[in-house]
């Protein structure tokens, strides 16, 4: 009885000692209630203030969270900057470099919280916070979520990473549901995030190759109108951008449901969801249900942001974002 109660004792200790005791409690909502009472409204204004200036830049806060899940789970690995030590993190591998966008939002968020509470919140709450915000703006506030905190940072970031856990554009269905699946999430959840692709914008070097170059059914007109906006074999410099969604390009929307049922979508793997009976009925669902993809977007939302969660030891809260302590 002794010996358990000091081992009790002793994980105690253990706790207190990890920062906010992330190890102990995990994820929750108003994790930082007390100890930062203000983290989510300081956020979520400084990522009102670069979305009210460019859309473009939630589409890219929202890809963010996508790509720093996926590797590593959600501990702002994709954050970090080369270094002599580290010349090859996350952010500089090909499916994120030179394309994801959103680190000057995360820096001067990350600075606005420092001053109310320093060394309190970790980068990794930050990019999930500030990647809910972006949905919300983009969705013309319809879209809510209740994202929790208590992420730590990670200390590991290297390109490969990011090569290996990040699906291609190019995959089909079953790849799709299995890179999903390995990350704890189910079919229905990667057609419902899939449908982030409603915004932002891809370099046409993404879809070229797969839907243009070789017979696919993709609408005739929609691929007469890409071929007007990109090279048939795009290099890095020539190879421009074009609107996910040509539609409602700056909402977060199911109009990206309507696209696939359209063939008027860039990636093989967004057309490939009309290739299997249960994602095909999911897609026409979104597109034609009223409210349906919004609020099981939240849901999926929450589920991805809590992928490989940092505890204890694993992780950190970083000063900076961009370098390790």
């Amino acid at each position: 009885m002794a010996a358990a109660t000091s081992m009790k004792a002793a994980v105690a200790v253990a706790c207190a000692v990890v920062v906010l005791a992330t190890a102990c409690h995990g994820l929750e909502l108003g994790y930082y209630k007390n100890s930062c009472p203000r983290v989510e409204a300081i956020v979520r204004d400084e990522v009102k203030k670069f979305i009210y200036k460019d859309a473009g830049v939630g589409a890219g806060l929202i890809r963010l969270v996508f790509h720093d899940c996926f590797v590593q789970g959600c501990d702002g690995s994709v954050l970090l900057d080369p270094t002599p030590a580290n010349p090859k993190p996350e952010k500089l591998s090909p499916p994120n470099f030179p394309s994801l966008r959103g680190f000057e939002v995360i820096d001067a968020a990350k600075d606005a919280v420092e001053k109310a509470c320093p060394g309190v919140v970790s980068c990794a709450d930050i990019v999930a916070f500030a990647a809910r915000d972006a949905a919300y703006f983009l969705s013309r506030l319809r879209v809510k979520i209740n994202v929790p905190g208590g992420r730590l940072d990670g200390r590991r970031s290297v390109d490969s990473d990011a090569l290996a856990s990040l699906p291609p554009p190019s995959f089909n269905v079953n790849q799709l549901i299995g890179a999903f699946a390995s990350k704890g999430l189910d079919a229905e959840d990667m057609v419902i995030l899939s449908g982030a692709h409603t915004i932002g914008r891809s370099h046409c070097s993404s879809f070229v190759s797969d839907r243009l170059a070789v017979p696919s059914d993709i609408n005739t007109g929609f691929a007469n109108f890409l071929r007007s906006r990109c090279p048939a074999n795009p290099t890095s410099a020539n190879d421009p951008t074009v609107n996910q969604d040509v539609v409602t390009p700056n909402a977060l929307d199911n109009q990206y449901y309507k696209n696939i049922l359209a063939h008027k979508v860039l990636f093989a793997s967004d057309a490939t969801l009309l290739t299997s009976p249960a994602t095909a009925k999911i897609v026409t669902d979104n597109a034609n249900i009223p409210g349906w993809w919004e609020d099981k977007f939240a849901k999926a939302f929450v589920k991805m942001a809590a992928i490989d969660v940092k505890t204890g030891y694993q992780g950190e809260i970083r000063r900076k974002c961009r370098v390790v302590n």
